[in-house]
Order: C-alpha cells, then structure tokens, then sequence
C-alpha cells in the first residue's frame, strides 16, 4: 500500500507541475498586472507602470520566459510564491485564509456528508415511506436553494434571535471577533460561534446532495444478488444492509467527498462573502478582479495539491471498502 501510494504521489506531483507551470503563462497572458496603475493620479506612463513593476516580476516589458524563470527559482528554492501588483506578499495570505477556510470546510463537509449517508440509508430502507417521503421533498427544496439566498435568510435570522435575546448569540460577520479573544478558551469559544451560522449554511445546502445520492446508490444495491444470499445465510434485512450493501454504495460516495473538499475549499465563496470570512474563496476572487497573476497561480497550485490529496485518498478508501480492488506494489 506504502508503494502504491508513493507511486499515487509522483505521478500527481508531475501533473501538479505542469498545471501549476501552465496557470502561469495563461494568467500572463490573460491579467494585466497594469491595470491597478492607470488609474491612479497623476496619470502613470506605461514606463512608471512597468518599473513599478519589475521589483514584482511582473513587468510587461520583460519577456514572458523570464519572468517564468525568475518566479519558477523563487518558488522551487526559496518557496516565495511572489508578490501581488501592489507589492503584497502571497506567502503573507495563503497561510491564514487556508486556515479560515479549513475549519469551515473541515465543519461543512463532515456535518453534511454525515448528515446525508445517515438520512440516505434510513430513507432508503424504508423506501416510499411517509417520512421518506417527507425528507425527500425538503432534501430537493434545500438542494434547488441558492446559496446567497440561504446564507441571506440565515443572517436575518440571526440579527432577529440576537435582537430578540438581547445579546449576540450568532455574530454575523467575521471568522473571530475584531482584535481577538483574550485566552485560549475564550479564543475558541469566539471561533465556535463565527463559525456556527456558516457551517449551518453549508451543511444544510451540501447534505441534500449526498442525502439524494447515497439513497440512489444503496437502492441500487439493496436487492442485489449478494445481498439476496447474506439474508439467505440468516442476516436481517438491516444486518444485510448494514454490512454489505451499505459498504458497496458508499465507494461512489467516499469517492465523491475526496474530489468534493477541494473545490469547496476554494470555491465557498458567495458563503465566505456573506459572512465576512477571508478564506481562500474569497482570495481567489480578489486576485482575478487585482490581475494578481501570482495569487491566482498560487490559488491554482494549492487547489492542485489538495485535488491530488483527495485522489489518493478516494483510492485507498476505494480499497478498503471495496474487497474486489487488488492494489499491487
């Protein structure tokens, strides 16, 4: 497995590379780096713009080869992925906002994928029921919920209940409170509670998905021949479930959930915009609008690194779950 996963690592780290290399000659063709100057006054000339430019390596008057070269050594011996066209460093910004993001993706996509195989399988146990019914039907209304309109409503709601009880039980805006909590308890407990009406958000938009899906594949699954011959050997209906189909139908979705981290990890960002959260989402945004051609690489390339990490991971998992899939060394 060791071997296997080693082998996983290296051929993902060259396409790492290449995507990585590619998103840098794309974002220099595609930003303009000296749209942050032309609007300032007094009017820039296109040669202040370039020599305000160059300490960057983002001057428009070198070739585009060297200023590849000369971020490509930065980054491979130094790890300094740049700076912004306004001067700010990128190794300033990733560390905090993957930190942010993190605890609201780690949160969101936990609860909601729980949340989700839980009422799958009990649904689809009792499938046609009332209650699966019922559930089905507030699944595929919270699943067509925009999320701006979701995380709007949740807001509303908050500044209610706050003004009702007199206190601010669930603060709005803000990954923590502005200039910190004093003390590690307090510190955390401030984190728990930004973190509360966002991860509600997420996990009540994202657990429909999984609730729908993980239904469809244990159906899929339920009256399948080798559960047929489990009940046959003396299992329960449940017992059957529980052990054998269950484990099949949720290969799709350990799969899914892998692949699934890192495009909520950079891509929350009507969620992040609304609460007020500097994660990666938002990041990503702001260096497109800034033609940041080093953040938006640098974005690119963390995305890159986190997708490779949730294949590797779907395909262990794969394998443990799945009895069929032999991982030769």
């Amino acid at each position: 497995m060791v071997r296997y996963v080693v082998r996983k690592a290296i051929g993902w780290l060259i396409m790492i590379v290449i995507a990585t290399n590619t998103t840098y000659f794309l974002a220099c063709v595609f930003l303009d780096p000296r749209s942050n100057y032309r609007e300032l006054r007094p009017v820039r000339t296109d040669e202040q713009i370039g020599a305000a430019l160059a300490p960057y390596g983002l001057d428009p008057r070198a070739s585009i080869l060297n200023r590849w070269w000369s971020w490509l050594t930065d980054v491979v011996l130094h790890f300094d992925w740049g700076h912004s066209p306004t001067g700010v460093a990128v190794n300033s910004e990733i560390p905090h906002r993957v930190l942010i993001s993190g605890q609201l993706v780690l949160a969101g996509v936990v609860l909601s994928v729980v949340l989700g195989v839980a009422l799958g399988v009990y649904t689809a146990s009792r499938q046609y029921g009332a209650i699966d019914r019922v559930v089905q039907t507030i699944s595929v209304l919270l699943y067509n919920v925009p999320t701006a309109v979701s995380a709007l409503g949740l807001v509303l709601f908050a500044v209610w209940f706050n003004q009702r009880i007199g206190w601010m039980v669930f603060p709005v805006a803000g990954a923590s409170a502005p200039g910190g909590a004093d003390g590690f308890w307090v510190g955390l407990l401030d984190r728990v509670e930004h973190l509360v009406l966002p991860t509600v958000n997420m996990t009540l938009l994202g657990y429909a998905g999984w609730h729908l899906t993980q239904r469809a594949l244990l159906l899929d699954n339920i009256n399948a021949d080798y559960v047929r011959t489990a009940r046959a050997t003396g299992l329960t209906r449940s017992q059957a479930i529980r052990r054998h189909a269950l484990r099949a139908s949720l290969i799709p979705t350990a799969t899914s959930v892998a692949f699934t981290i890192p495009a909520v990890l950079t891509g929350a960002v009507i969620t992040e915009t609304v609460f007020g959260w500097e994660g990666m989402g938002r990041y990503f945004v702001q260096t497109i609008s800034k033609n940041d051609v080093h953040g938006v690489v640098a974005v690119a390339a963390f995305g890159a690194v986190i997708t490779a990490a949730g294949a590797i991971l779907a395909d262990v998992v794969t394998a443990v779950l799945d009895p069929r899939v032999r991982v030769y060394s």
